[in-house]
C-alpha cells in the first residue's frame, strides 16, 4: 500500500521500503514524528524570534532529514533554504518567516493524515 498524498507534500514510500511490511515499524516512526515535530518547530521559532541565525540554521539543518523520511520533500526544501538563508551574512528575515510559514502550514496539513494512517497501521497489530 502505497500512502501517496502529494497535495499534503507526504509520499510514505521509504517508511514502508525501511519498515519492510512491518505496521508496528509504521506506527512507532509515525508517533515519533508526532512527538517530536511540535518541538522542533517550537525550538525553530523561538530561534528565530530572537534572531538566533545559528540556532535556527542548527535545528533546520535537524528537521532535514526527518522531512526527507516521510517523502516531504516541499517541506524539506523550505527548511533547507531557511537553513542557507540563516548561514549567510544578512538573512532576510521576512523571507525566512514566509517559508517557515509555508513549512508549519504544510507539516500541520500531513499531521492529520499521519494520525489516520498511525491508528490504521495500530488497529492492524
Amino acid at each position: 500500500m502505497a500512502d501517496t498524498f502529494h497535495n499534503l507534500d507526504l509520499d510514505l514510500a521509504l517508511l514502508h521500503e525501511i519498515a519492510d511490511g512491518s505496521d508496528e515499524f509504521i506506527v512507532e516512526s509515525i508517533e515519533l514524528f508526532l512527538e517530536q515535530i511540535p518541538t522542533s518547530l517550537q525550538d525553530i521559532n523561538n530561534a528565530l524570534s530572537t534572531k538566533n541565525w545559528g540556532m535556527v540554521a542548527a535545528e533546520a539543518h535537524k528537521l532535514k532529514a526527518t522531512l526527507g523520511f516521510f517523502g516531504m520533500l516541499n517541506s524539506q526544501a523550505l527548511i533547507q533554504e531557511i537553513e542557507q538563508s540563516c548561514k549567510t551574512d544578512a538573512p532576510d528575515e521576512l523571507d525566512i518567516a514566509t517559508k517557515f510559514n509555508q513549512m508549519q502550514a504544510l507539516i500541520a496539513a500531513n499531521t492529520g493524515t499521519l494520525t489516520k494512517i498511525k491508528e490504521e497501521r495500530k488497529a492492524r497489530l
